[in-house]
């Protein structure tokens, strides 16, 4: 991206008419601080690219993303005489099962047409202190990919009713504490239109991932996610991009911005 911004400045044409920001933007994977302080600095702009690893293709929408700590509640008892307390444990190993079976059945009736479904992953569970004490808590954290139209408040609800169903209560605690929605951007914007046509997207496209756009995009701004690399190689032991998609990104931005007043 800054290589497309070096090139195009250094032509004798340039850009008459339009402004181009490059923006470095921190903490992106914890509390996007970064993009959230732009944001509120920043007036409406006609169009921000996200750089995200996109295989060189135009995204316009991605997935919301919570983070959940759901806590059930036993009572402790000696390991020896089980029967006096309530198993903290077993009660999640039941709302599991829940959330496996019932629960995915109500998240695959849902769908966006770029967007697919939303998912759950229990990311981590943990309960008691020790072999011989019933445990009288247990706790798990889950990631939940949202759709529009869906949040915070509404998954607690569900998750609320569906412990209901077996007789639990839940306790909950946001894991993230922002709020990091969906985002999704008129694929019929002009600028975004002009991206497309230089990528090669006949129609918008949609990703499972959360990323700094949704946050940019809340002040007005039309956001679209492009990049080079495959979100596959992305946060594994090595992480590595195709130097022909790098090659083909730099290419594809230059003429985008060329083709700008």
């Amino acid at each position: 991206m800054f290589q497309a911004i070096a090139d195009v400045a250094s032509t004798t044409r340039g850009l008459a008419e339009t402004d181009v920001l490059f923006v470095g933007l921190v903490d992106e994977e914890c509390q996007q601080l970064g993009s959230r302080a732009l944001a509120s600095h920043l007036p409406p702009l006609s169009l921000a690219i996200i750089g995200e690893p996109t295989d060189c293709h135009c995204v316009t929408a991605h997935k919301g993303n919570l983070w959940m700590k759901m806590t059930l509640h036993g009572q402790a008892a000696h390991g020896a005489t089980p029967q006096l307390g309530v198993n903290a444990i077993h009660k999640m190993a039941d709302f599991i099962h829940l959330l496996r079976n019932d629960y995915q059945t109500i998240l695959q009736s849902r769908s966006h047409p770029l967007l697919g479904h939303p998912t759950l992953n229990i990311g981590r569970i943990s309960g008691g202190l020790q072999n011989n004490i019933v445990p009288d808590l247990c706790s798990i954290d889950v990631d939940r990919r949202t759709l529009p139209g869906e949040s915070a408040q509404s998954f607690q609800q569900e998750m609320s009713q569906l412990a209901l169903s077996a007789g639990l209560h839940l306790d909950f605690a946001d894991s993230k504490g922002v709020d990091c929605p969906p985002m999704e951007t008129d694929p019929h914007n002009p600028f975004v239109q002009s991206l497309m046509h230089f990528t090669g997207d006949t129609c918008p496209l949609g990703v499972s991932y959360f990323c700094d756009a949704a946050i940019i995009r809340s002040n007005g701004t039309p956001c679209v996610v492009y990049g080079p690399g495959n979100i596959a190689q992305a946060h594994t032991q090595n992480e590595w991009i195709d130097l022909n998609s790098l090659h083909l990104a730099h290419s594809q931005l230059t003429r985008f911005l060329l083709a700008q007043p």
